[in-house]
């Protein structure tokens, strides 16, 4: 499918993956809204590249975990769109304590509260958009650790796998009306997340030597905007480590 001139809304898109993200869309002839947090210049630098393809682009501050702030984020992101054609909830946080024994219930709450109640929080109000256009694109970046259990915690693997539920159930809910729900499992990326201990020890744990990059994650969201028949589906990216 041609994504040209379609408007697309990528949470947490400053850094990493959803920096990767809203590039690789713009590049696709795609306007883009381009939420974060905390890193406002990173969210202004990746709008004057996108701008620089000759795409709109414009920076939004939102806490995704905060219904309010994605009320205001999604309002003025279609103030500037028109419309949003396709949803990439990609702003996800990290835990301190992996360990069931050293994290607290403060923690616990922040984790599920930004990287699954944040996915439901910004789906919610972009849904009845798309149903009254009857299109539509949501794509969730869940992560091997939501299948495997993984090696960082309890906390971030169950927020993980209820994106994968959460994808799983809208994708049967939203398909009558042309919208497609996936996501993407990707293994370790390559960002500032992760410590370069961490990044030597995982790379060492995958079959191809070396973990992902945050535009071989980007590749796979768009391939998933591009095609109108894969729904309810979870891309898994982490060479060869997982397989299901």
């Amino acid at each position: 499918m041609e994504l040209r001139n379609l408007k697309v809304l990528v949470t947490g898109g400053s850094r990493g993956i959803g920096r990767a993200t809203a590039l690789a869309f713009a590049r696709k002839g795609c306007d883009v809204v381009v939420n974060y947090l905390h890193s406002e210049d990173r969210a202004k630098e990746v709008v004057e590249q996108i701008e620089y393809m000759g795409r709109r682009a414009v920076a939004i501050r939102a806490d995704v975990s905060n219904s309010m702030d994605c009320k205001e984020l999604v309002e003025r992101a279609v103030e500037f769109l028109e419309r949003i054609d396709i949803l990439v909830n990609n702003a996800g946080v990290f835990p301190k304590n992996f360990r069931i024994t050293e994290i607290s219930e403060e923690e616990w709450d922040w984790i599920i509260s930004v990287n699954l109640k944040g996915v439901f929080n910004v789906t919610k109000l972009v849904v009845p958009g798309m149903i009254e256009r009857r299109f539509g694109r949501i794509i969730s970046v869940a992560s091997i650790a939501g299948k495997s259990g993984g090696t960082v915690g309890v906390a971030y693997a169950a927020s993980k796998a209820g994106i994968i539920g959460f994808t799983r159930a809208l994708a049967r809910e939203l398909a009558p009306y042309g919208i497609t729900v996936n996501a993407v499992a990707p293994g370790p990326v390559d960002t500032e997340f992760l410590s370069p201990e961490f990044k030597e020890k995982a790379a060492k744990l995958s079959p191809q030597g070396r973990i992902a990059r945050p535009e071989e994650i980007a590749h796979a969201i768009v391939f998933l905007a591009e095609n109108d028949h894969i729904t309810g589906e979870v891309i898994n990216i982490n060479g060869g480590r997982y397989v299901d």
